[in-house]
C-alpha cells in the first residue's frame, strides 16, 4: 500500500478577495439598492396620484349628474361644497356659465383636497332645461318609426 504525502495548497488557491474588492462590491450593491428604492418610491407616488385623480373624477362626475338630475336649470355662478369619499375629505367647486346658446349652460366641476391650491381634476359638462320623463324617448321613437316607414 502506497502512502501519499499531504501537500499544502499553493498560495494562489488560498487567495480570497482583497479589502478593496469587497468595498467596491458593497458600493455597487449600495448604489443598486438605492436606485431600486427611489424607483419603488416613484411607483408608489404615481399610484397614489392616479388613485386621487380617479376619485376626484368620480366626485366631479357625480356632482355634474346631480346638477343635471335636479329637475331645474341652475343659475350661473359658482357653488362649492365638501364631501367625505373613500375615507378622505374632498372639496368641489362648480362654475356654471352661459354658452351663448339659449338654455344651454356650461358646468365646470373642479375637485381638490381641502386647503390645497389648484384642483386635482376638473370635469366639464353641459346642462339644458329639464325634460319631462319619457318625453325624449317619445321623440326618439317617433323618429325611428318615420325612418322605418320610409325604408
Amino acid at each position: 500500500m502506497t502512502m501519499h504525502r499531504y501537500q499544502r495548497p499553493t498560495r494562489l488557491k488560498l487567495r480570497g478577495m482583497t479589502l478593496i474588492e469587497v468595498m467596491v462590491a458593497l458600493a455597487i450593491i449600495g448604489l443598486a439598492l438605492s436606485a431600486a428604492t427611489v424607483s419603488i418610491g416613484q411607483i408608489i407616488s404615481s399610484a397614489n396620484s392616479m388613485r386621487d385623480r380617479t376619485y376626484a373624477n368620480w366626485i366631479a362626475q357625480n356632482r355634474l349628474a346631480e346638477i343635471r338630475l335636479s329637475g331645474e336649470l341652475p343659475e350661473t355662478g359658482t357653488t362649492d361644497g365638501d364631501i367625505f369619499y373613500a375615507g378622505v375629505d374632498w372639496v368641489w367647486e362648480a362654475t356654471i356659465a352661459e354658452t351663448g346658446v339659449e338654455n344651454l349652460l356650461r358646468v365646470d366641476v373642479a375637485v381638490s383636497f381641502p386647503g390645497r391650491e389648484g384642483s386635482i381634476w376638473t370635469v366639464t359638462g353641459f346642462v339644458g332645461p329639464p325634460v319631462i320623463p319619457g318625453q325624449a324617448n317619445q321623440a326618439w321613437n317617433a323618429n325611428s318609426r318615420r325612418r322605418g316607414a320610409t325604408e
